[in-house]
């Protein structure tokens, strides 16, 4: 036997309740009539407890109903294992797709069901049905979910033996197999299938540009990969894009569709603040107009040569300078890029372009950085894997620390075709974040197949494969049975010391 919720054995402590109850008994005292109380003293009153065990059997009822609803709440369960011999397998179909995928495979799983495999909900706990019950529910429907079928298949480890059969039909979709492969020694035989919702279209971003338009970015994912396309169109929407307010706010959503999105009316605000690097500034504005002219957002970079002149609630500001940011800036900004300040040397490396560009991992070439404590996420890193660029979170404020200069002299980075992409990404972020319900890129049988390990320890896989049998309503039965004739003892007992 095994308990689920184990914690509940704290509730077993209520068994002195009954115990002190009965130990703590005060008898009324005897009334003895006589003819006369004239030559009776008086007497001081006196009362006792008598701390003696009576009613034991009533006693003992109360406390095996306490014990017994303790019991109930932990959940008990019975760890049945059955005879190898009499099973020929397993059938696995996930709960929350069970329609689509039986019907998908039917004759292949109704052949297993006829040569006498057991089917079993391929979810957690692996619940044993019966297929005939199953598909007779007329209330049963599919839903969405994304359960990661690999995990699943590390707990079937500890579930089955090894050379039991076990047949594992599934969607393919990518949802559902993330992290790493898990290794198995099972017998699988795993087949998949492409759901029939196998396309989406969803609202990644909107946003307002600086023509008055308005800048819609559609998610569109299918079994062959991902990719959004933009456009442009009127407040009043277009033939597939629905605009709406609510509560003051603009909102987006495709027509026919409930999930609207709020439409970012923000400007971006680029502030470049430099002293003696006017060079350095130039080159960053122009990729940072570039960088803005693509997003199509309404933004706004400026370029200062007194911090005094900088108005606050910037949403970047850029410091090009030795000396420390601003209090007055740094307090009102969401992100500070900065150059760092230490001692310059000369190197022979590169900067390694961010993932997520056109050539990710393209080498740039790097001639001078700046020694400094370094500290925080590293962003861009050179080719010993040092930080360039570092990011730091302080509260609402984001840190950027870079220890080179945007200068030709100091590498080829503004020269480079990246430059302009490297920061559009550093500006905007993941905003084409793509959400796990609306992808639908799918993996072949082969990539979904667990690695095969021979050798498999006993721990991971026992002789025979074990049911848990749910005890609640035996417990539950108990607690009934123990109630009533604990009443009945009760009032059979109260009655007694009345005809006393």
């Amino acid at each position: 036997m095994q308990f689920l919720s184990p914690i509940w054995f704290f509730a077993l402590a209520a068994l002195s309740i009954p115990v002190v109850i009965h130990l703590w008994n005060i008898r009324p005292g005897k009334t003895l009539k006589v003819g006369s109380i004239a030559l009776i003293t008086e007497a001081s009153k006196t009362s006792s407890r008598s701390f003696k065990l009576l009613d034991i059997l009533l006693l003992i009822l109360r406390c095996l109903l306490l014990a017994a609803l303790g019991l109930f709440l932990a959940a008990p369960v019975w760890n049945h294992i059955k005879p190898a011999g009499k099973i020929k397998g397993w059938v696995l179909i996930p709960r929350e797709n069970f329609k689509e995928t039986y019907k998908t495979f039917k004759p292949k799983v109704d052949s297993l069901n006829k040569a006498g495999y057991e089917f079993h909900y391929f979810d957690s706990g692996f619940a044993k049905g019966e297929l005939a019950k199953i598909l007779a529910d007329t209330t049963l429907k599919d839903t969405s979910s994304n359960t990661n079928y690999w995990n699943l298949t590390r707990q079937l480890n500890s579930k089955v033996s090894s050379g039991l059969p076990i047949f594992i039909f599934t969607p393919n979709g990518i949802q559902h197999f993330t992290g790493s492969k898990p290794a198995s020694g099972l017998n699988l035989h795993w087949q998949s299938y492409t759901a029939a919702d196998s396309m989406s279209k969803w609202i990644a971003s909107a946003s307002f540009a600086d023509n008055g338009t308005m800048k819609v970015t559609q998610g569109n994912s299918s079994p062959t990969g991902t990719f959004y396309t933009e456009q442009y169109i009127q407040n009043d929407g277009n033939a597939n894009i629905e605009v709406n307010v609510t509560n003051g706010q603009p909102v987006v959503s495709l027509k026919g569709s409930n999930a609207a999105i709020p439409v970012d009316t923000s400007t971006l605000r680029i502030a470049i603040y430099t002293d003696k690097y006017a060079l350095d500034a130039g080159y960053l504005k122009a990729a940072l107009l570039a960088a803005t002219n693509f997003t199509g957002r309404k933004s706004l970079v400026e370029q200062y040569s007194n911090p005094g002149q900088i108005p606050g609630g910037q949403t970047w500001l850029f410091w090009l300078s030795d000396q420390p940011v601003d209090r007055r800036l740094s307090s009102n900004v969401r992100n500070v890029f900065k150059y760092e300040g230490g001692k310059i040397v000369s190197v022979h490396s590169w900067i390694d372009a961010a993932e997520g560009l056109i050539n990710p991992g393209k080498k740039i070439a790097l001639n001078k950085i700046v020694l400094s404590e370094k500290s925080g996420e590293k962003i861009w890193k050179d080719g010993f894997g040092e930080a360039v660029l570092s990011e730091v979170n302080q509260r609402y404020l984001k840190i950027f620390r870079f220890y080179s200069h945007f200068n030709p002299a100091w590498g080829d980075l503004v020269w480079s075709d990246e430059f302009p992409q490297m920061m559009l990404k550093l500006i905007i972020g993941n905003e084409y974040e793509l959400p796990s319900k609306y992808d639908k890129r799918v993996l072949t049988n082969q990539q979904i197949q667990p690695v095969k390990v021979d050798g498999i320890t006993k721990e991971m896989t026992p002789a025979n494969p074990a049911e848990q049998v749910d005890l609640s309503h035996y417990f539950w039965l108990l607690i009934v049975l123990l109630f009533i004739a604990e009443r009945l003892l009760s009032h059979r007992n109260k009655t007694l010391s009345i005809n006393e």
